[in-house]
């Protein structure tokens, strides 16, 4: 009995031994099971969720821009420039009507020894579509009527400057008047900047007295050019909106979109 001890717990040991490897086996392939599972679970976590959906600019309200010769009333370039050269208007130079228009009327109303009154009136449009890499088209509108204020604002050569902001005519309008001399002449000068929607409107009325009349007023000038620019901005609600059809594809030659991005309608006009 006691040389069968020894010989008993020899045998007990040895039969111990696989049983604690399995378990040990086991146990490591469960950790390294673990260990995936964690490293999936923290990889799944932090990988980005399902893309967000881009956020989409407002599309632009005005798809068209209306003739601009036809902007102005006749009876109202009739009024505002006497013996017209031609009451149909010129229309300016454009790479592309669709985006970039503009008209302009000038006359002189000949009244002999009294001498002569000269006028010259020029209406510009410029649209803007929504763009979602450059913002929505009422927004690219405001920043070119801003520049079109201080383009006005600049004008080589003139004098008494003056600016304010003009109500009842589109989202936001701005009167720019100043004198300005050629021809040795004394010119009185008034533009209104406006913007309706996506579409900036930028009107000029202007005159002088020749051979000895006398120079047309201030007040006159800037009346002239705020009732005909009331009709202009109107105009562009009456020529079509966003439901009519959609924006012009990506592409077109629309300000901003092109070399010419900077290009106005009325780049040729002579006043």
């Amino acid at each position: 009995m006691h040389r069968s001890a020894p010989r008993l717990t020899r045998i007990l040991a040895c039969a111990a031994v696989p049983v604690m490897l399995v378990v040990a086996g086991c146990s490591s392939d469960s950790g390294d099971k673990d260990k995936k599972d964690s490293s999936g679970s923290s990889s799944s976590s932090t990988a980005p969720s399902a893309k967000k959906s881009e956020s989409t600019v407002e599309p632009a309200k005005f798809t068209a821009l209306p003739n601009p010769c036809k902007s102005i009333a006749s009876k109202t370039v009739t009024s505002l420039v006497p013996k017209t050269k031609s009451k149909g208007g010129t229309t300016a130079n454009s790479s592309d009507t669709a985006y970039r228009a503009g008209c302009s009327w000038n006359g002189l109303d000949d009244k002999g020894v009294k001498g002569s009154q000269y006028r010259w009136l020029d209406v510009g449009f410029t649209r803007f579509d929504s763009d979602q890499a450059l913002g929505s088209g009422a927004t690219r509108a405001q920043q070119d009527y801003m520049k079109q204020v201080a383009k006005a604002r600049e004008a080589e050569g003139a004098k008494k400057v003056a600016e304010a902001s003009v109500p009842g005519i589109g989202e936001q309008a701005t009167k720019i008047t100043y004198d300005l001399t050629k021809t040795s002449e004394d010119f009185k000068y008034a533009t209104i900047v406006a913007r309706t929607e996506n579409v900036v409107v930028t009107l000029t009325y202007n005159g002088a007295g020749y051979a000895g009349a006398k120079t047309p007023s201030a007040d006159d000038i800037l009346k002239g050019a705020e009732k005909a620019a009331k009709e202009a901005v109107a105009s562009v609600a009456a020529t079509t909106t966003a439901d009519s059809k959609p924006d012009a594809p990506s592409g077109s030659t629309e300000p901003g979109g092109s070399s010419k991005a900077g290009e106005k309608a009325t780049d040729k006009k002579t006043s």
